[in-house]
């Protein structure tokens, strides 16, 4: 193995109820909670993957016109060891009510700062929700 971690490239999205919580999803055999969302097909824009990847795991609509870029994040990835994740993140709303679907176990509703009240991957906890929370506070 090189000394360079593989970068696993995604795209993620923060949605948000009216209390202002952000919605996070545990995989099948995951301990930690991660955003919605996943990787790019060959060819596919971020917001059409972010879409699908939304309509697949949650079975909800993205309002692309109204996603807002919160940036490029990267940390260690909690579903593939001795990995990085990169992740293009979007603040985004949804139609629909938010099911565990495909490969998901579980939802949570998470406060955007600590304490979280669930175990987050690193990428959620230290650089999604807080660009997220500093954006909110900003509004």
């Amino acid at each position: 193995m090189s000394a360079a971690a593989a970068t696993i490239h995604i795209v993620a999205a923060v949605i948000l109820d009216d209390r202002g919580r952000a919605l996070v999803v545990r995989k099948h055999g995951a301990s930690r909670f991660i955003q919605p969302g996943g990787k790019p097909e060959p060819g596919e824009a971020p917001l059409q993957a972010l879409a699908r990847e939304l309509d697949e795991e949650l079975g909800v609509q993205l309002h692309a016109d109204a996603a807002i870029a919160l940036g490029t994040f990267e940390d260690w990835a909690v579903n593939e060891p001795g990995h990085r994740v990169q992740a293009q993140a979007w603040w985004v709303r949804v139609e629909g009510t938010p099911q565990a679907c495909a490969e998901i176990a579980e939802l949570a509703w998470v406060p955007l700062r600590p304490p979280h009240s669930q175990p987050l991957a690193p990428l959620s906890e230290h650089h999604i929700l807080p660009a997220v929370a500093a954006l909110a506070t900003a509004r």
